[in-house]
């Protein structure tokens, strides 16, 4: 059934529910039991008949003149988002970045469970960070079988993106989580994403030079 809903689902919508999943999780802090659509488009400032359509994809439901029951649509949300599953990844280049994300244990609450560093540094290779092994990148394809690696993440710098990419698809790994600016190529069947910290950077300078 989830499958079947995460097929429909436009992109758009799944990049709001995490913002829907962060609100609803403060208020069950706070003990609120019941949220409408109108109660959480005031709290993040989306429109309330855009956020009934988002959690139509859901399968749930609100009551009537009560809303949606808190900590039901915490649990729909985490699930239909895949944060409730643990999903193994490994850092590709163990640099100021893929060190920053090998350290925040934050991102486990989202299910990813970063396990190991990859990288072709002799210095960095055989040591560990925040606790994770760093392997060469050679041994990829044997330690992502042996590790059960899923996720790979790109953090090398620009020129060696798309080597890193090949790397991680030879592995057999079924995703890319890309964090340079690089257009990464990738055969169909490999899902891809891209977090570009220097294009948002120059959204937001451009607007700040708009003002």
């Amino acid at each position: 059934m989830l499958d079947r809903l995460r097929d429909l689902i436009p992109e758009p919508a799944l990049r709001r529910l995490p913002w829907y999943l962060a609100y609803v999780s403060l208020l069950r802090e706070k003990g609120v039991e019941y949220v409408s659509s109108t109660g959480i488009a005031r709290g993040i400032n989306v429109d309330a008949s855009q956020i009934a359509k988002d959690l139509s994809f859901l399968d749930i439901k609100g009551k009537t003149r009560i809303g949606y029951e808190v900590t039901l649509l915490e649990h729909k949300l985490e699930e239909f988002l895949g944060f409730r599953k643990g999903h193994r990844a490994a850092i590709i280049g163990v640099g100021s970045l893929g060190r920053a994300l090998m350290q925040d244990s934050g991102l486990t609450n989202y299910g990813l469970e970063i396990v190991a560093g990859f990288d072709v540094d002799k210095e960095k290779i055989g040591t560990s960070t925040y606790g994770m092994p760093v392997y060469d990148i050679a041994d990829l394809t044997a330690k992502a079988r042996e590790m059960q690696l899923e996720i790979g993440i790109v953090t090398v710098p620009v020129e060696y993106a798309q080597e890193a990419a090949d790397a991680i698809i030879a592995a057999g790994m079924k995703a890319i989580w890309n964090f340079t600016p690089y257009r990464i190529q990738t055969p169909e069947g490999i899902v891809i994403t891209n977090t570009s910290i220097y294009a948002h950077l120059a959204v937001m300078y451009n607007r700040m030079l708009s003002h």
